[in-house]
C-alpha cells in the first residue's frame, strides 16, 4: 500500500486547487494513503477532502525558519513510512522538512534552486501549464509523463449534520433564500471590488427578498462595515465564523459573489453558482474552478497589473465595474 505525504500550500485557495492533484494519485495508486501537512488553518479544507486520510498541522509562522522545529516534525513523519512526498510550495524553506525526513523521493518543481533538497524535481514549462491547478496537479504523474486532462474541478464535501449545526449556533433562517457575497481578498485592496458597489448589489438583492450575507475574517471588518452602512439589513458573518462553519453556511447559498480569493474558490468547489470579479488579478492564472461560475472584469489595458495597490492610483479596474454588470451575471446564474 502506497503512502504519500503532500506539503500544502497555505493560502486556501491555493489548498483547493491542490485537491485534483489527490484525486489523480488515488487514480494511480489503488489503496492510497494521503497525509497533508499544511497550516492549521487549512484543516477544515482538509476535512472536506475524501481524499485527505489525516491532516497534519505545521507550526511554522510566514517566513519562520525554525531549523530544530522542522527537524523534530521530519523525525516524526519519517516513523510514519511515506513512500514519496510531494512539495507543493515553491521556497527553499518547505523543501527543509522532506529532506531531513529522508523520505525516498521527493518530488516538486525546481522552485528557489532546491537541487539536492528535492530529488525528483522538475522544471517548469508555463505556457503548457499556465493555470496554477494544473502545475498542482502535473506533479501526480512520472517526470516524463504529460498532465493527464482534463483536470477536474475540485469538490469540497459538506455533510447535511454540519451544515445544519452551523445554522442553528448563528441562528439563520434556511427557509428563505441566501446570496453570499465574500468582499474580502488577502493579497490586498487592489482585488477588491468597492465596498460601495456592494452595498448597491446587496440591496438590490435585499429588495428581491433575497437574504444577503458577507463572509470573511477580522481583516474585512472595514469593507464590512462600509457594505452594512449602504445596505443595513444585510447579514454580517465577517470574523463571526470559523473557516469550517463558513465553508458550512456557504454551501447553503443560492450563489456567490466574490473577489478572486480563497472563498471564490471555496464557493467553486462547493458548486455554488458564482459571479468572480476580477480587478488586478488574472481569471487565466486561477479562474474559478467551476462549470457553473461567470467571471466579471473590464479587462482594461493596464490589468492585470497583479499588484496589491494600484500603482496608478485610480483602481479604475474595479472603481468603473458598476454593479448593474455584476447583477446581470448573477441573474444569469439565477435564471
Amino acid at each position: 500500500m502506497k503512502k504519500i505525504l503532500i506539503i500544502a500550500p497555505a493560502w486556501v485557495g491555493d489548498a483547493i486547487m491542490a485537491q485534483p492533484l489527490y484525486r489523480r494519485l488515488h487514480q494511480r495508486h489503488p489503496g492510497l494513503i494521503l497525509d497533508v501537512l499544511a497550516p492549521a488553518w487549512t484543516r477544515p479544507l482538509h476535512a472536506r477532502m475524501p481524499e485527505v486520510s489525516e491532516s497534519f498541522d505545521t507550526p511554522f509562522g510566514h517566513g519562520e525558519l525554525k531549523l530544530g522545529t522542522r527537524w523534530s516534525l521530519a523525525r516524526q513523519m519519517k516513523k510514519r513510512g511515506y513512500d514519496q512526498v510531494i512539495v507543493l510550495p515553491n521556497s527553499l524553506k518547505s523543501a527543509l522538512l522532506p529532506l531531513f525526513s529522508g523520505i525516498k523521493t521527493r518530488t516538486g518543481w525546481v522552485g528557489e534552486s532546491r537541487y539536492g533538497f528535492l530529488n525528483d524535481t522538475r522544471v517548469l514549462d508555463p505556457l503548457a501549464l499556465p493555470q496554477m491547478v494544473e502545475r498542482f496537479a502535473a506533479l501526480a504523474e512520472d517526470a516524463d509523463q504529460p498532465l493527464a486532462r482534463p483536470v477536474p474541478f475540485p469538490h469540497l464535501v459538506v455533510n447535511d449534520q454540519d451544515r445544519a449545526a452551523s445554522a442553528a449556533k448563528l441562528g439563520f433562517d434556511t427557509s428563505k433564500p441566501m446570496i453570499a457575497l465574500c468582499p474580502g481578498a488577502e493579497y490586498g485592496p487592489a482585488k477588491r471590488w468597492p465596498g460601495n458597489h456592494m452595498a448597491s448589489l446587496a440591496q438590490t438583492l435585499l429588495n428581491r427578498g433575497f437574504q444577503v450575507c458577507i463572509f470573511g475574517s477580522n481583516k474585512d471588518r472595514e469593507i464590512a462595515d462600509e457594505i452594512l452602512a449602504g445596505a443595513p439589513d444585510v447579514i454580517d458573518y465577517c470574523g463571526k465564523t470559523s473557516l469550517a462553519e463558513a465553508i458550512d453556511m456557504m454551501s447553503l447559498a443560492r450563489a456567490v459573489v466574490s473577489n478572486d480569493s480563497g472563498l471564490m474558490h471555496v464557493a467553486a468547489a462547493l458548486e455554488r453558482p458564482l459571479v468572480a470579479i476580477y480587478g488586478s488579478s488574472s481569471p487565466e492564472f486561477t479562474p474559478p474552478l467551476s462549470a457553473n461560475a461567470r467571471i466579471v472584469t473590464l479587462d482594461l489595458e493596464c490589468s492585470p497589473c497583479f499588484e496589491r495597490i494600484c500603482p496608478l492610483k485610480h483602481m479604475n479596474c474595479l472603481n468603473q465595474l458598476g454593479p448593474d454588470k455584476v447583477l446581470a451575471a448573477l441573474d444569469q446564474l439565477l435564471a
